[in-house]
This record gives structure tokens, sequence and C-alpha cells, in this order.
């Protein structure tokens, strides 16, 4: 998508947010299912489905991609994609690249260790812009990257998180 249809393509959508807040409100949703094997799952996003396992350190088959490799994969895209989407709207003709990585302990996980936290200790993001950029230009990519990337805000100040938890029993479909 050129600068200018990316430009055009946002400009309603702004406008009507700005006249409808309720418009801009979405609720993404993710549904996790078991597969085959305890230890795996397919995750459907709506769009398309991912299948997610165990880390091998936790006992999983170590074959497919671990619920930390996803969420270091949407950092990384949205990452990439909201980064991108700036060098658009700055009118910058830059080749980006994102690499997310982060380190856990999986004692925590495991209940190994009553003092290791479970999830992620450090996570790293690593972009890399390759065009001709000043030095004011860099730094306004970096901070509106940054401030508009959904997952990495979300990480960096995590919102609400709730749960519900519903048991059933195989005959009746809820107990």
């Amino acid at each position: 998508m050129s600068e200018s249809n990316l430009q055009e393509e946002q400009e309603p959508l702004k406008a009507e947010y700005e006249e409808n807040p309720e418009a801009a409100r979405v609720t993404l949703t993710a549904t996790g299912e078991e597969g085959d094997d305890s230890r795996a799952c397919s995750v459907d996003i709506g769009r398309a489905i991912h299948e997610a396992e165990l880390h091998e350190g936790a006992g999983g088959p170590g074959t497919g991609a671990c619920s930390g490799d996803l969420l270091l994969g949407a950092l990384a895209a949205c990452s990439q994609l909201t980064a991108q989407a700036v060098a658009e709207n700055f009118g910058l003709d830059v080749d980006v690249g994102v690499e997310a990585s982060g380190d856990l302990d999986l004692r925590g996980t495991m209940g190994v260790a009553e003092d290791v936290p479970v999830g992620f200790q450090d996570i790293r993001l690593e972009v890399t812009v390759e065009g001709d950029v000043d030095e004011e230009t860099r730094a306004a990519l970096q901070q509106y990257t940054e401030r508009y990337c959904v997952v990495y805000q979300t990480l960096a100040e995590p919102s609400a998180l709730e749960t519900e938890w519903t048991f059933r029993t195989d005959g009746d479909g809820a107990d």
C-alpha cells in the first residue's frame, strides 16, 4: 500500500472515530481448544488458526510454537506493522525489521521454585530501520511506533485482566 493510500484509507476512519467514539471500540477474540494431544492446542482468531504447544522445557514436544513464542510474535508483528504505517505516514522510503526476544525461567511455570516468577522476566524489542532518516525523524518514528503499537503498550502498561471459569460435567452441559 502506498503512502497516500494508507493516509486516504485512515482519514475517513479517523473522522468517524472522532465523531462517533463507539465506532472505534472493537473486541478481538481468540479461542483455544485442546487438540489430539493434551500438550497442544489450536488457537482460532477468527481469520486464522494457529497451533500451539507446551514448550519442550515444560514437557511439550518442542516441534511448534509455545505460548511465549506467540506472545513475542504478536509483539514483533504489531511493532513491525505500526513502524511501517508510521514510516508510510511520514513519507519515508525505509525497510523495517523487528525481532522480539524474551527470557523465561521455567522453574516458575513448573512450580519448582516459588520465588521465581511465572512469565517473562525480560523482553527485548530490536527494531532495525534501513534507509535515509534524519535524527529528528528517527526519534519521532520510534516515539510514535511505541506509542501506537497495541501489543507494546499492553505489555508496557498492562490492562485489567479478568477471568471467568465454567465447569461442566459430560452429561448436562453445565455445572
